[in-house]
């Protein structure tokens, strides 16, 4: 199924409409806790009617979509959780004081964060529910205070239109300003909405090219805006000599696990690995078993993925270590490509880059100082992990290195498991993302849709509630430089 392009008369009312309803859904954290509540519990609700489209859509199984479904749900309600608690909003409070040390009086300020203003979310095609139409980006938008313009992806159309029938209907029923939540269609209504002078931040999760022109285009505004855009990763795993010797075929099969899942189909796809080249670990790795091969999200994925791992095949510097054929018209099987570390270091840009499916590049090298090499030319990554032994001498190093080149480290633990919490860190420099200092997963993604406001010399009155003296909102502040609980 396919629906009409939103029109620009449709986008401009759209928005307009999100900018009326701003003032409204920014005033009260009671009323948008309640509202996510409300979403979340209208999801799980329909669970019966979206999991099919979703499967018609996305080609996904079953029980995928239902673990991804109740993600969604989760962290609905773990915004609205954190609504309740305010402690996001970081208050402080500095009375007058005559006497600061500096050398002049200091005025009484308060200071918080407030929302931004209508937030354009573009739709991920990988996770049609968590990074969707009421994925991540929308739940922290709506609980900053921001009401939502949705731009769907094209990979489920129906299943977007189902799923914002559901979150309009319970945003409807819990007594949201209209405006607060809208859906609109095609690549030139996106365009449309993240120009529109009303809109103030937007965030989006897909490739490098797509994410870049977007971030480009929002920066090129007369009024540049904030663009969280979650791009591309290869997600590099190093094998310390130690660790090879010690659990080879545990490394092995971990590793095989990890890149497979999902065809390969998570933006934290380990998509290197680095390994002592007189370790077993290739060669393991070339007689495992291999998982049956999953159906991709569609056929352009597909395309674009058969693309690149040809590209890659083509090299001089790359050797194919294990490729099934397979008819054209089937699934694609895990492909194991593999390199040697200097090759790689010749041409970083072209060896070491994302594949999106099911294919990993196996790097060997011969000396784990080689291994600070390859991090330190790296660029921006999601993950970055540590498969190590206690008592290593490279990890110390590596990991600060590391620290400077990805937003997640992981030691002994395979990347393509993200929790939604509250100190989860799913971004990175770029090309990870566009905003190295946010992420979108966990209660910090809350931020990204916030800015600070500073109230200097005000009567109790005309401030926020949350900034008075007596306020009523049981919430931790700092006051005059000390945390205070509430």
């Amino acid at each position: 199924m396919t629906y009409p392009e939103t029109t620009t008369t449709e986008v401009d009312r759209s928005v307009e409409a999100s900018a009326r309803a701003f003032p409204r859904w920014a005033a009260h954290r009671a009323d948008r806790s309640r509202a996510l509540a409300a979403i979340a519990d209208q999801l799980d609700q329909a669970a019966d009617t979206l999991l099919p489209i979703a499967q018609r859509e996305t080609r996904l199984p079953e029980a995928r979509l239902r673990g991804e479904l109740r993600r969604t749900t989760f962290q609905l309600r773990l915004f609205a959780d954190l609504l309740t608690d305010g402690g996001y909003l970081d208050p402080r409070i500095d009375h007058a004081d005559p006497d600061w040390p500096m050398g002049a009086p200091r005025p009484d300020l308060r200071r918080m964060l407030e929302p931004l203003g209508p937030v354009v979310v573009f739709a991920a095609g990988n996770f049609p529910f968590a990074f969707s139409v009421a994925g991540g980006d929308t739940a922290s938008a709506l609980a900053a205070g921001c009401p939502v313009v949705v731009k769907a992806h094209p990979g489920h159309p129906e299943l977007s239109r189902a799923t914002a029938t559901v979150v309009e209907r319970a945003l409807t029923e819990v007594g949201a300003p209209a405006g607060t939540f809208a859906i609109i269609y095609g690549v030139e209504a996106g365009r449309a909405a993240l120009l529109h002078p009303a809109v103030k931040a937007a965030a989006f999760t897909g490739s490098i090219p797509g994410g870049r022109a977007l971030f480009d285009l929002a920066n090129s505004r007369p009024e540049p805006i904030p663009f969280y855009g979650e791009l591309g990763s290869v997600n590099p795993v190093f094998v310390t000599t130690a660790a090879a010797n010690a659990r080879a075929e545990e490394i092995a099969s971990g590793f095989l696990g990890s890149f497979t899942l999902g065809a390969g189909q998570f933006c934290t796809k380990p998509g290197a690995l680095f390994v002592p080249r007189q370790s077993n670990l290739a060669e393991l790795l070339a007689k495992m078993p291999l998982p049956e091969p999953g159906p991709m999200l569609n056929d352009r994925i597909e395309q674009g993925y058969r693309t690149t791992l040809t590209d890659l095949t083509n090299r001089t510097e790359i050797s194919v270590l294990r490729q099934e054929e397979r008819a054209p018209t089937t699934p694609p099987s895990a492909t194991l490509l593999t390199t040697e570390l200097a090759d790689l270091l010749s041409d970083m840009a072209g060896l070491f880059r994302e594949c999106f499916g099911p294919t990993a590049l196996i790097v060997t090298y011969d000396d784990e100082q080689q291994l600070l090499e390859a991090a330190a030319a790296m660029d921006g990554q999601l993950t970055a992990t540590i498969v190590g032994e206690p008592g290593d001498s490279i990890a110390a190093p590596l990991t600060r290195l590391l620290a400077t080149k990805a937003g997640r480290l992981l030691w002994n633990q395979w990347p393509t498991g993200v929790s939604v919490t509250h100190a989860q860190q799913h971004g990175g420099p770029y090309p990870a993302t566009t905003a190295p200092g946010s992420t979108s997963v966990g209660t910090a993604a809350i931020a990204r849709f916030l800015r600070p406001v500073a109230y200097q010399g005000f009567p109790a009155d005309l401030l926020p509630d949350e900034l008075r003296d007596d306020s009523t909102a049981a919430l931790p502040r700092r006051i005059d430089g000390k945390a205070r609980d509430v």
